[in-house]
């Protein structure tokens, strides 16, 4: 609840809490979580589901290693609707993700911007998909997702800002955010629901 009360100070986002409160949770096996993210980019989150789904089946419905996605031959790939771009990026993760001895447990030890300049690294992967990989998979509360279309929509609407100039308007979005650390990621997603209503 500590995070409803500090929210609160700001009178534009204060009427979108009344939404209820919202939790984050964290999962496990961040590497393969990356590999669900790239999977998703640009599709409904109903096809991404679909498709996600599909590559599991490949392992028995199971997280599979590292080392059997980068054997997985391509054509099985493309076979669960993965693009031929989108196969290479998931397979460069399992790659660097071993390369690079990446765990859960090396994460959890990093702070958000360490973690963002690593896994920018990986071709395929850029400071969004990693900021979701924050939010949504190591449950950091402390994360702006200021390239988020979503959240540039609900922005611009609750705060009349003008999406005209993209520079500009992220520029204030970030100042307005600054006031909602450390719970930016809570303030995100309450502004994400109410998109979504």
């Amino acid at each position: 609840m500590e995070y409803l009360k500090h929210l609160q100070k700001d009178k534009k986002l204060k009427p979108l809490l009344q939404a209820g409160y919202l939790t984050i949770s964290k999962r496990k096996n961040v590497p393969v979580r990356l590999m669900a993210s790239i999977m998703s980019q640009q599709l409904s989150t109903k096809v991404a589901a679909v498709i996600y789904q599909r590559f599991l089946d490949l392992y028995n419905g199971k997280d599979p290693e590292l080392s059997v996605v980068l054997k997985t031959p391509d054509e099985k790939l493309r076979g669960i609707g993965l693009s031929n771009a989108k196969v290479g990026y998931v397979k460069n993760v399992a790659a660097f993700c071993l390369e690079h001895s990446i765990t859960d447990k090396t994460l959890a030890k990093m702070d958000n911007e360490a973690i963002i300049n690593l896994l920018v690294q990986i071709k395929g992967v850029g400071r969004w998909t990693v900021e979701m990989l924050l939010m949504f998979t190591l449950g950091r509360e402390d994360v702006f997702a200021v390239d988020d279309l979503g959240i540039q929509q609900a922005m611009c609407k609750l705060y009349k800002l003008d999406p005209a100039d993209k520079k500009a308007m992220k520029s204030a979005m970030q100042s307005i955010a600054q006031k909602w650390s450390p719970y930016q990621t809570y303030a995100c997603m309450h502004l994400w629901q109410w998109k979504d209503n």
